[in-house]
């Protein structure tokens, strides 16, 4: 077994598709292909189930990925523990983040950091709260930034910056446990924030539909479809234009927080990231 063959075996069982994966490793399919055949015949195993024209995961596949991914990242955290001893002038750090974090606030640091280190390629995956969080725990990104509270201990959560969520419709609603509302998908952060406001107060939304995207709550709230509560950072052009109408309705100051793995090597790019973000 190799570590070729377990990121070959990641990104075809990420994907579910040889070809995708191929091109997304610069590979040919032929290679990639045999990679996964070499695999599953040194440890007579079968990873894959060859439906039609497709692949998917067996069983034994769905169980052996966390394996696969953890041993790659404890390789490549070992290769950055290496290339530490070269400064912050070469390397890479891969960044996951929530929706809110990763549109209105992270972008900035990440261009002041790329000034200041050019060397380091930065690459964002935008995510939910809970599969970011679990990005890092698994070694997929070396940091992560969202915007709830979830506790694991499989990674540690830093308070970056303060955002406040807004409730909006757009037009004035007097009875907020009789509108209908417009909520992001379970396992957003700013779902969960909202819900915990609501529960606090005694409130059972009742759901009309579930978006996945913050632009998505906002237009379809703007179009006269129900209630919600967004970061101020994302409806504050809407309100300004009026074409939002703020409700009053008491919702804590939240954090966008900083994930870091625990137990685990931060390259020296990472905590160059974490201590700007955090400055």
């Amino acid at each position: 077994m190799t570590l070729e063959q377990l990121r070959i075996f990641i990104a075809v069982a990420e994907r579910q598709h040889v070809t995708e994966a191929a091109r997304a490793l610069n590979l040919t399919q032929s290679a990639t292909s045999a990679a996964i055949a070499a695999l599953e015949e040194r440890h007579n195993v079968r990873l894959f189930d060859r439906v039609g024209r497709g692949i998917m995961l067996t069983d034994l596949g769905r169980s052996f990925l966390p394996e696969a991914r953890a041993v790659v990242a404890r390789a490549e955290d070992a290769a950055g523990f290496l290339a530490a001893s070269m400064g912050l002038h070469h390397g890479r750090l891969r960044l996951v983040a929530s929706q809110t974090v990763a549109n209105y606030w992270l972008p900035k640091v990440m261009q002041t950091f790329q000034a200041a280190h050019p060397g380091i390629a930065l690459t964002l995956r935008i995510l939910n709260t809970h599969d970011a969080c679990q990005a890092v725990a698994e070694g997929e990104a070396d940091l992560g930034f969202v915007e709830d509270e979830v506790t694991s201990p499989a990674f540690t959560l830093i308070p970056a910056a303060t955002d406040r969520l807004v409730v909006v419709a757009a037009k004035p609603v007097a009875d907020l446990a009789a509108g209908t509302w417009i909520l992001r998908e379970q396992g957003s952060g700013t779902r969960a924030i909202l819900e915990q406001a609501l529960a606090a107060a005694g409130i059972v939304p009742r759901v009309g539909m579930e978006l996945p995207s913050n632009e998505a709550v906002r237009a379809a709230v703007e179009a006269g479809t129900g209630v919600t509560a967004l970061s101020r950072v994302v409806i504050e052009a809407s309100l300004a234009a009026g074409r939002l109408f703020e409700i009053e309705f008491p919702i804590p100051p939240r954090h966008f927080n900083a994930v870091r793995p625990t137990g685990r090597h931060v390259s020296r790019a990472a905590q160059a990231f974490l201590d700007r973000a955090l400055g």
